[in-house]
């Protein structure tokens, strides 16, 4: 009786032939990656912020405040930050603040080049609904356009 025996010719083949693909690229993989680590901050210079920056900061008890002035509701009723921004919006127009990305294009309405870009700031224990609706708000104003501002990722 004959015993199975297995052809391990092709075996030998393929294996050799990786042998030499992998010979061949493990020189092109690169040994090292060099990353530049940005240093700590200096504290001494601090940036002085735009006048024309506007920041809604919602506190930890939902409260809204429009660049440190507070008393404009929370972010269940949101409608007097509204009213205020819509105030900021039609000063600007008035005064003639043109928004610097939008000063040549004179294409666009005057009303549509003014200064109108909002950073929305919340604390990270607040529910995704609570910022949701402030910057549902803050878009209802005519805000555009609209940044979350983030401090720290820890």
């Amino acid at each position: 009786m004959t015993r199975p025996n297995i052809n391990v010719t092709p075996l030998i083949d393929v294996m050799l032939v990786l042998l030499i693909i992998f010979m061949v690229v493990s020189p092109l993989k690169p040994s090292s990656f060099k990353a530049r680590v940005p240093a700590e901050p200096d504290n001494s210079t601090i940036a002085k912020t735009h006048p024309d920056t506007l920041a809604v900061v919602v506190g930890d008890d939902s409260s809204i405040s429009l660049n440190g002035v507070g008393g404009l509701g929370n972010s269940n009723d949101p409608s007097k930050l509204v009213e205020k921004l819509r105030l900021v919006f039609q000063d600007r127009a008035t005064n003639g603040n043109i928004s610097n990305s939008f000063a040549g294009e004179t294409d666009r309405p005057f009303n549509d080049r003014i200064e109108r870009t909002v950073f929305v700031k919340a604390p990270k224990s607040l529910d995704y609904g609570s910022v949701a609706r402030v910057v549902d708000a803050v878009k209802l104003a005519g805000a555009y356009p609209i940044s979350l501002q983030i401090d720290r990722l820890d």
